[in-house]
């Protein structure tokens, strides 16, 4: 197909440039050969009249006087027409005055006789000669006409000698025979060199063409194996990014799994030592309740045993609060929005508020790690909410959008704030956030001003690429 293409397009800018090329050498051939024709006539006649003046004006000064030509220079015209060589090469011959009356003519019947001044003859009076290849149909040529179906036709002037004014016009026929075999030669070369001329551009515009179209084709050729090396680097370049997103999903529930191992450490490990102490703080407190030793001299034993407690205490409670943190419920037979359901019931039960919940057609199933991520954004928003707006007017709304992906809103209506100025804090802050999102391929922006709340909001994508998580 490349190569029928190919010769196609070589054939195609072949034929139009041949035809542009005929065209031209039409178009020049018959303008040259009209030029050469006009060139040929016009030299024929420019030579002869010059040939003829030099016979002819002699016997025409006589008009300088009395403009009447008289009879002994009729009689030298009619032996110089008939009797030489001159005579044998013009065929007719008239002497025309410049009112348009023959003075002489080699047919005696138009003698005298006057006729309309044409172009020609009017130009031969301006002083020009003038010849051209006539069809003898004007009244004057009625004798021409008889014998001959065209002749060469010339005008040429007659000037006095001492003054050189014109006299008079001679007008003279030539025979078309040896005119016509000049032209005819003349017209063969020139359209021998037109066509060669024409013949040789073509073959060089054929060259130009053959060459440019094997630049082209490899080019072409180099295009599609850089087309194709690019096409597989995507290929590879959308495999590595596919194993990333999966890489990065499976990194999110291995890291849940991980906080969740944590969370049981904490708690079965230092929060269950401390529960220990505390018991043990309380049987040695109220052991050493009575006792009358005392460390300084306003505390007693006792008191400093009270204070151990309290403070063991406190550190209890906060260890099962970061414990309880970090545990994440056993979402993954949840729903999506089982899943938002129960991130909001968590935060109204320890944060003792009610939140607006909104939830549109969703999927029943996600893989685990955007429902995952869906949980902990919502928790974290939620808190940050309470924390930073007293959890005012707060909303939560899960739409499906095109198919694909599911949008979170998480909404307050507290003081707001500028987000660009305002650094991460909080167990994830706005970057973990941002980062949980994003490395499933999802979007994520936080919209916020004084005074007018902030909305929090995240488009997670539903493909199941992390379905391998295991």
């Amino acid at each position: 197909m490349k190569f029928l293409a190919r010769l196609s397009l070589v054939r195609l800018l072949l034929a139009g440039g041949g035809v542009i090329l005929l065209a031209g050498m039409l178009v020049i051939g018959t303008w040259v050969q009209r030029e050469i024709e006009s060139g040929v006539i016009s030299r024929a006649g420019t030579v002869t009249s010059l040939y003829v003046d030099s016979f002819v004006s002699p016997h025409l000064q006589s008009l300088a006087h009395n403009g009447q030509l008289g009879e002994a220079d009729r009689a030298a015209l009619g032996r110089l027409l008939s009797g030489t060589a001159l005579g044998q090469h013009i065929v007719a011959f008239k002497i025309w005055t410049a009112d348009g009356r023959v003075l002489y003519s080699t047919n005696p019947a138009i003698l005298g006789r006057q006729f309309s001044v044409k172009p020609a003859l009017a130009s031969a009076f301006a002083g020009e000669v003038h010849s051209e290849i006539s069809d003898l149909k004007e009244p004057e040529n009625e004798f021409e006409r008889q014998r001959w179906p065209r002749l060469l036709e010339t005008y040429a002037p007659v000037r006095a000698a001492s003054t050189g004014a014109i006299l008079a016009v001679s007008e003279f026929y030539q025979t078309t025979d040896d005119l016509e075999q000049q032209v005819r030669a003349a017209r063969l070369r020139s359209w021998l060199m037109v066509s060669t001329a024409t013949l040789v551009i073509f073959l060089l515009l054929a060259a130009l063409v053959k060459r440019a179209s094997n630049t082209i084709v490899t080019q072409q050729d180099e295009l599609h194996e850089k087309v194709s090396q690019l096409t597989t680097l995507l290929a590879q370049n959308e495999q590595l990014h596919e194993r990333v997103r999966r890489a990065a999903a499976r990194t999110t529930a291995l890291n849940e799994r991980f906080l969740h191992r944590i969370s049981a450490d904490l708690h079965d490990g230092p929060g269950q030592a401390l529960a220990l102490a505390l018991m043990r703080m309380e049987s040695l407190a109220d052991m050493c309740s009575t006792c009358a030793a005392s460390i300084s001299k306003d505390r007693s034993v006792g008191d400093e045993f009270s204070t151990l407690h309290s403070a063991l205490q406190f550190a209890l409670d906060d260890l099962r609060a970061i414990s309880g943190g970090l545990h994440l419920p056993e979402i993954e037979q949840l729903s999506l929005a089982e899943t938002v359901r129960r991130a909001v019931r968590d935060y109204e039960r320890k944060a003792g508020l009610t939140v607006a919940l909104s939830i549109d057609d969703t999927p029943a199933d996600a893989p685990l790690p955007v429902k995952i991520t869906l949980f902990r954004l919502v928790q974290e928003s939620l808190a940050n909410g309470f924390r930073h707006a007293g959890g005012a007017d707060q909303r939560v709304t899960l739409t499906r959008r095109d198919g694909q992906s599911v949008v979170v809103e998480i909404a307050d209506g507290g003081l707001g704030f500028d987000p660009s100025s305002v650094a991460a804090d909080g167990h994830l802050g706005l970057s973990g956030m941002r980062e949980r999102v994003e490395i499933l391929g999802g979007s994520f922006s936080v919209r916020s001003a004084q005074g007018k709340g902030t909305v929090v909001r995240a488009a997670l994508p539903l493909v199941p690429l992390a379905r391998d998580h295991e």
